[in-house]
């Protein structure tokens, strides 16, 4: 692994520096022999900076993000993510599923940067990059110091992620709630078993996340989905569309966004070679598909948000407003009953 260039890079001569992401003196790995851990190897680092400002040219409409690791154990074969680490010499395809980097002081470096004076306030989304609610997280527990510097701090902020793990993490979401504008979303493309078990091989089961976004729903939480990734030819026939929208509606979820399977540099040769060996006759129309870069073409884009959309309607949930924002809604204290406002929405992606 290369980690020489994410040093310090301080020239006496010039009296400047090219800030780094930490030094080579901060990483310490380690390996579990555990069943869940097997095969996974973790570099514990202490990060100089844990908030990050999104590219301008991002299509996402949010400025402001948050990732406390690097790589991801759900290994989905379509991850945008993958080319990240490229940057570290790391493989992107095995080595992203299975090294796995982890700011161990993520949490106290949020909480000083929340309270720095340059800081104003601004939404922050986690689970953007990578999920944040990986296999990790059950032994490292960074998310309940984030969740909690946010609360403190008054902090807007939104969750994206296709972990269960997150409803340990219940009573500080309601917590915050009850002082800033929170947005749970939870991922699920598809409902098809064999498709998950190939193609997402280290998340739970999509039955598994709609029970969060139940269970959420039953505290008071209300999340939305991020039907995503709409796989073209293989996830996208209009019987199941029908039947992963009318899954998500009974579920409870506030609202479905679609969104179809994008295959950037890094990703992209990862999930050719998965579909060569898993579906080898789809791979011409893929490349006839993606032929003009990482999105599927516009007119395929619209027919799936409008299939999408209309059966959102028909079974009683809406498409998520992109500029608007959800306050997610706490129950009242049985002594003090009120009654309780509409809830907007809020989009995560």
């Amino acid at each position: 692994m290369r980690w020489d260039h994410l040093a310090d890079d301080t020239n006496p001569a010039r009296g400047t520096a090219n800030p780094a992401l930490f030094g080579t003196e901060a990483v310490t790995t380690r390996t579990f022999d555990t069943p869940e851990f097997r095969g996974i190897t973790f570099h514990e680092v202490r990060a100089r900076s844990i908030v990050n400002q999104v590219p301008g040219a991002s299509r996402m409409p949010f400025e402001w993000t948050v990732n406390p690791y690097r790589g991801c154990t759900h290994a989905c074969v379509y991850c945008f993510a993958r080319k990240t680490h490229s940057y570290l010499d790391l493989d992107t395809g095995l080595g992203f599923d299975s090294q796995i980097v982890v700011k161990i002081n993520a949490p106290e470096l949020l909480r000083r940067q929340l309270g720095s004076r340059q800081w104003h306030g601004a939404h922050i989304a986690m689970g953007t990059n990578v999920d944040c609610y990986q296999r990790a997280e059950g032994r490292y527990r960074l998310m309940p110091g984030i969740i909690a510097a946010l609360r403190d701090h008054a902090n807007p902020f939104s969750i994206l992620t296709k972990g269960t793990l997150i409803l340990r993490d219940l009573e500080l979401l309601r917590q915050a709630a009850e002082v800033t504008e929170v947005g749970i979303s939870v991922s699920v493309g598809f409902l098809d078993d064999e498709l998950w078990r190939t193609v997402e091989p280290g998340t739970p089961s999509p039955e598994r996340r709609l029970d969060v976004v139940r269970t959420l729903g039953d505290h008071g939480i209300g999340c939305g989905v991020l039907m995503a990734p709409v796989i073209p030819f293989l996830g996208d026939r209009p019987e199941q569309l029908r039947a992963t929208v009318q899954a998500i509606a009974a579920a409870g979820a506030t609202s479905v966004t679609p969104l179809v399977l994008h295959l950037r540099p890094g990703a992209r040769e990862w999930f050719m070679q998965w579909l060569a060996e898993h579906h080898p006759r789809l791979v011409p129309r893929y490349e006839r598909m993606y032929a003009a870069g990482a999105y599927a073409p516009t007119w395929y884009q619209r027919r799936i948000t409008r299939q999408v959309h209309e059966l959102a309607t028909e079974f009683g949930i809406g498409p998520s407003d992109r500029g608007a924002a959800r306050r997610v809604t706490v129950p009242a204290p049985a002594a003090a009953p009120a009654e309780a406002a509409d809830p907007t929405q809020l989009t995560l992606l």
